[in-house]
């Protein structure tokens, strides 16, 4: 591999003939990869599952907040001019990029340790096939040091003809930065084009070209100093998110020692206009990003002999809700002179957050695992989720009939999707457990519901 750069980067970017390339289609590329074609880039989207291969390919959107419209107008297939956005599973079309943009799963093992075996993967197949002049930005959320310590090590090796070729140079030979996805799927006001862009670039030439390439695609983007910062700056966020979420329904728990309403609190706290920002409790934490994030924070400090108490703290009262919440359901049950052994559940609502079609670390399945242990005959119904997996079985979800809110000896609210009725599920239902206040804030006032 010739380490000279033979294309000028930001030229590229700045007349449009910058082939873009994102790896990984899913809620975070996918959007990505549409706003880089809608910008006039030629973009090519590689992901190893075939199906959303042949959707996008087909201009048939499976993410949220991306129409099938809109894809179709990209599309290699329905596109009437020049083709602008395409997908693929062979990682060759790599060697067409001039900029590549990772963004890939970034899970905890079992034993609650990051794998960053999809970022490891990603990047030697971009050091297989890697031009000069390359830009390669990683989006996946991670812990402080990966762009350093992970992919420039493989990408200072890519291509080297010989065992005694020195390392290509970042900067000079490739570029690489780092940007925190910051999307919060199901939400309009802020997508992948309007919510400010925070940028690391490994060195100044590094950061500019990453920063040419986003800002010819997107709103705001906001330069900081190194990768470090830019992976730093996401687990902040996401860490203040998952400790003000624990400290409120550690709240709630209290509320309820004292025989107080935590959402009349909240309500009336979130009236000072300065000094307090209002969070709500729930039945756990959900999604990929704020169960996940801090622990790669808390991990990352342990490997530096410090221990990160307040996640861990954070964490401890978070994975315990859904067990504070069972035991709620049993009180109630009990009220009614039953058992949680026997009784029928209807579970509303199975995705982490309201409204949209993600299971992901969702705190509904824990408390349906817990009924179940306590040999409750559990059923649910979502809009969103048809059926799941769950300890090894699968779960298929019932319809929302006035027979099956008469027919469960208890109602649990887990999930507040926009399409419920509130007012109909009171009156058909003869009990109901309430994680998300949803039928307060529908205004309605029963006996027969019970909150947090």
């Amino acid at each position: 591999m010739t380490t000279s750069i033979k294309k000028d980067i930001k030229e590229l970017i700045e007349c449009l003939e910058a082939t873009v390339s994102v790896i990984g289609l899913g809620y975070v590329g996918l959007p990505l990869a549409v706003a880089f074609a809608e910008a006039g880039f030629r973009t090519i989207g590689i992901d190893l599952d075939s199906s959303k291969v042949d959707a996008v390919n087909s201009g048939e959107s499976y993410i949220q907040g991306i129409s099938s419209e809109r894809l179709a107008k990209l599309s290699s297939t329905k596109a009437k001019e020049a083709e602008l956005l395409s997908a693929t599973s062979d990682f060759d079309v790599l060697s067409q990029a001039d900029a590549v943009i990772v963004c890939v799963p970034t899970p905890l093992s079992k034993t609650r340790d990051p794998d960053v075996s999809y970022i490891v993967s990603a990047t030697d197949e971009i050091a297989k096939r890697m031009q000069p002049g390359t830009l390669v930005v990683l989006e996946s959320t991670t812990y402080p040091g990966t762009t350093e310590e992970i992919i420039l090590p493989r990408l200072q090796t890519a291509n080297r003809n010989g065992k005694n070729s020195k390392p290509l140079r970042a900067g000079e030979d490739f570029y690489l930065a780092f940007s925190p996805e910051r999307i919060d799927p199901g939400r309009t006001d802020w997508t992948v084009w309007n919510t400010p862009k925070v940028m690391g670039g490994l060195t100044t030439k590094c950061r500019d070209a990453a920063v040419a390439l986003y800002s010819s695609a997107l709103e705001t983007v906001v330069p900081v100093s190194s990768p470090r910062v830019a992976e730093t700056v996401k687990l902040l966020e996401n860490t203040f998110r998952a400790a003000n979420i624990a400290l409120v329904n550690e709240f709630a728990i209290m509320c309820d020692y004292l025989g107080v309403d935590v959402w009349e609190v909240i309500d009336a706290a979130k009236t000072k206009p300065f000094g307090y920002m209002p969070f709500y409790p729930g039945p756990g934490l959900g999604g990929h990003c704020i169960p996940i994030d801090p622990q790669y924070l808390a991990w990352k400090l342990k490997t530096l002999n410090y221990n990160a108490r307040f996640i861990q703290l954070a964490e401890e009262i978070n994975i315990g809700m859904p067990k504070y919440v069972v035991d709620k359901i049993a009180d109630a049950l009990n009220s009614q002179r039953k058992s949680v052994k026997g009784s029928r559940i209807l579970v509303l609502g199975v995705s982490y957050k309201p409204n949209v079609p993600d299971l992901r670390e969702s705190p509904a399945l824990d408390i349906i695992h817990l009924l179940r242990e306590k040999e409750a005959d559990v059923v649910y119904n979502d809009p969103y989720i048809p059926s799941f997996e769950i300890d090894e079985h699968s779960m298929e979800g019932i319809d929302l009939t006035s027979e099956a809110l008469r027919e469960a000896d208890c109602v649990v609210i887990t999930a507040n999707h926009s399409s419920y009725d509130w007012d109909w599920i009171v009156k058909e239902s003869s009990l109901i457990m309430d994680t998300r206040n949803a039928i307060a804030q529908a205004g309605i006032v029963s006996d027969s519901v019970v909150g947090l």
